[in-house]
């Protein structure tokens, strides 16, 4: 797509919200925080959406249980650390690091290797069955949380944040949680991953060039089958991931946590328009800053806001900011 063709619109709805929530919040520094906490949320919640946007949108499978490798990627994430507690208790950052990236490369590994199963046992025999797919897969969900229960226990785990990475730095007056700072470049390095690989290497364009016509690319000799199912792989192993910055995020874990954040992130890839990944981006950012601003302005109304958020672009939009065309 050629630059003059490119949508630029979609891209001012964050600088626009963040505005319009300037004055409303009484004060610079408290916008700042609010600001910067809202965005850092939107890039937690990306990299969840993003594994089940890239599943959809290039393999048109509707994964209603992509919440169980949110909270195994979770649980996993708190055992590993468990293990390396001299490492996350200490007040060097470099420490707490080479703790929480560890745990985050396990949880990935964990979850892509749960989602190959998924998708062999669960989600390959209703290809093409949308609702058949939703019914699976949300019976796969419910399994898989079970199964949680079983190995971790029913009750909720705390999973405090390593030493350095706890508390805040003062910027300007405004408070600025450090792990939000984490959470904003973990966020911005799995975006960059997902575009460069897409549109600039030769397995994401024949990933792109089979959606548009699996046929033709396998006469070429490409098992564009292996490369779908290293697709899903790689949704899962990146809703480990987000589960690991979430369960961070809120500090303790339950079983359930996958499907209540599921509905975020549902939120989410609509507003940015199924299968999109730049779409995505932006619904989360939206949802992020959103509920931040809500939250601190009227408390009891942060859950509806979202779904206002969600009705107002689609009267705007009905296929979400960037619509998918082949869908």
């Amino acid at each position: 797509m050629k630059a003059l063709d490119f949508d630029w619109k979609p891209l001012l709805l964050v600088p626009v919200l963040a505005l319009v929530a300037l004055p409303l919040t009484g004060s610079f520094s408290t916008w700042v925080t609010l600001t910067v906490a809202g965005l850092a949320m939107g890039m937690i919640i990306f990299v969840i959406a993003s594994g089940l946007t890239l599943i959809f949108g290039l393999m048109d499978v509707l994964n209603f249980g992509h919440g169980v490798f949110i909270a195994l990627g979770a649980f996993v994430a708190s055992s590993v650390l468990g293990l390396m507690s001299d490492w996350t208790g200490s007040g060097e950052l470099w420490r707490n690091l080479a703790a929480v990236f560890p745990a985050m490369l396990v949880a990935m590994a964990v979850a892509g290797g749960v989602g190959l199963a998924f998708e062999r046992f669960i989600v390959r025999p209703v290809y093409g069955q949308h609702l058949k797919q939703i019914l699976v897969t949300m019976g796969g969900m419910v399994i898989g949380e079970e199964l949680i229960k079983v190995i971790w226990g029913p009750e909720q785990i705390p999973l405090p944040l390593p030493q350095a990475l706890n508390g805040s730095i003062l910027v300007a007056n405004a408070v600025i949680s450090k792990y939000r700072i984490l959470a904003l470049v973990v966020g911005v390095l799995v975006f960059g991953a997902l575009a460069w690989t897409l549109g600039r290497t030769k397995i994401g364009l024949l990933i792109r060039a089979g959606v548009q016509d699996r046929e033709m690319v396998e006469s070429l000799g490409y098992r564009i089958g292996r490369l779908f199912v290293g697709v899903f792989v790689v949704g899962s192993a990146l809703a480990g991931l987000g589960g690991v910055m979430w369960g961070l995020f809120q500090q303790n874990l339950v079983p359930q946590m996958g499907s209540q954040v599921l509905v975020l992130t549902f939120i989410v890839i609509i507003i940015g328009g199924l299968g999109s990944t730049g779409g995505a981006l932006i619904g989360a950012l939206l949802v992020g800053l959103m509920n931040n601003y809500v939250g601190f302005l009227l408390p009891t109304l942060t859950q509806f806001a979202t779904i206002f958020l969600m009705v107002v672009v689609l009267l705007w939009r009905p296929q979400g900011v960037y619509a998918v065309t082949s869908r």
